[in-house]
C-alpha cells in the first residue's frame, strides 16, 4: 500500500472540528471536489455507515466507516471506485488537540492497479493529485470549523 499523509493545524477547538466531521453524510459542506452525497445507510452514524460521494467531474465512490472514535476521528474503506485506477483504498482523519487548536491529520492509503507501472503512477501522479485534494479538504474543514 502507498501511504500519503497531510496535516493542518486549525484555529478551532477539537470539539468544533469534530462537530463538522461527525456530520458524516455532509462531507460536501467542506470538501470542494464533492458535489453531493447520498446516504446509503440510515440511523446513527458509526461503524458500517456508508455514503456515496459524487464528484464535480461526474464520478463517484462509496466510503464505509470501519473505525469511529467520537471526538477523535474516523477511518473509511473505499469501494465502487471504477473511475480510479485503484485496487484498494482507505482513508483516516484524526484530530489532535494542540494548545486550544486542533491538528487534523488526513491519510490516504491505496494500492494501484497495473503492477509496477501502477505503483509508479501511484507514487507520482496519484500522490500529487491526492495531496492537492486532501489539502483543499483540510482548508475547507478549517474554514467550516472556524465559521461555526
Amino acid at each position: 500500500m502507498i501511504h500519503h499523509e497531510r496535516s493542518l493545524t486549525i484555529d478551532a477547538a477539537p470539539d468544533a472540528v469534530w462537530a463538522v466531521l461527525s456530520r458524516y453524510m455532509h462531507i460536501d459542506e467542506f470538501a470542494p471536489e464533492i458535489a453531493s452525497v447520498d446516504a446509503l445507510t440510515n440511523g446513527e452514524v458509526g461503524i458500517g455507515s456508508k455514503r456515496r460521494n459524487h464528484f464535480a467531474n461526474g464520478t463517484s465512490l462509496v466510503e464505509e466507516v470501519t473505525k469511529w472514535q467520537p471526538g477523535t476521528g474516523y477511518t473509511v474503506e473505499l469501494s465502487d471506485m471504477a473511475a480510479m485506477p485503484l485496487k484498494k483504498a482507505s482513508s483516516e482523519i484524526r484530530i489532535s488537540p494542540t494548545g486550544g487548536r486542533s491538528k487534523v491529520t488526513w491519510t490516504f492509503d491505496y494500492r494501484v492497479k497495473y503492477g509496477p507501472l501502477g505503483w509508479l503512477l501511484g507514487q507520482s501522479l496519484m500522490k500529487m493529485m491526492m495531496g492537492k485534494i486532501i489539502d483543499a479538504n483540510l482548508q475547507g474543514l478549517s474554514d467550516k470549523a472556524r465559521a461555526g
